[in-house]
């Protein structure tokens, strides 16, 4: 079993999507995922990789969903089957309190809220890789929504960047077991160096000088 130890001057946190709209009580995507978020406690351990982080001294970046505005997609040649849906939904409404961050996800003062991506990829079309470059970070730790779409798309495009990425498993949720599994253990795989649990990621970042983990 491979061992990854984390450099924290070169690692950070990268947190995708944490919006009411997703992992809140009354937010409107939050029932199709409510039952895999449960079984495996998603939003609490997110909270828990994220004040892991915090308390290491990682830096951390959000990566946040565009939030629908009036107008949106109207005059574009084409749309995306993801993209049509979120227009339809009106998801992460800009200036409603689904297009909110969960509170316990508030960033601090310091981190970083990178440009809001239109579709899936965290990296497509913002200026993420610029940030994550001009602080000097080459590997990530990401947690947050959706397992198959953002989550995924965005561990493609960061290994095609030449990151190292690292995935919380239990700090992800989807619309089902079924496609829990395809992003999990079938697809994600191929780009990220480690799938771990929150309780591994936790011990590992509160190692010191340098921490390790079971890949």
């Amino acid at each position: 079993m491979t061992q990854l130890s984390y450099d924290k001057k070169v690692t950070a946190l990268l947190v995708v999507d944490p919006y009411n709209d997703f992992i809140s009580e009354g937010g409107k995507i939050w029932p199709r995922i409510k039952a895999v978020a449960e079984a495996n406690n998603c939003v609490p351990h997110m909270q828990q990789v994220l004040h892991a982080a915090r308390d290491a001294k990682l830096r951390v970046f959000y990566a946040m969903h565009h939030r629908y505005r009036p107008g949106d997609y109207e005059s574009w040649k084409y749309v995306a089957p993801v993209q049509r849906r979120a227009w339809k939904a009106k998801s992460f409404e800009f200036g409603t309190w689904g297009g909110e961050f969960r509170a316990e996800f508030v960033p601090e003062p310091g981190e970083v809220v990178a440009s809001e991506h239109w579709c899936s990829s965290g990296f497509a079309n913002t200026d993420l890789d610029l940030q994550l470059k001009r602080h000097g970070i080459q590997r990530l730790v990401v947690i947050g929504l959706i397992a198959h779409t953002c989550i995924e798309a965005t561990v493609r495009f960061a290994a095609e960047l030449g990151y190292d990425v690292t995935v919380v498993k239990d700090a992800v949720a989807d619309y089902s077991d079924e496609m829990m599994h395809a992003a999990l253990e079938i697809n994600m795989p191929n780009y990220a160096s480690a799938i771990v649990t929150t309780k591994e990621i936790v011990e590992a970042l509160a190692s010191d000088p340098s921490a390790v983990v079971a890949a």
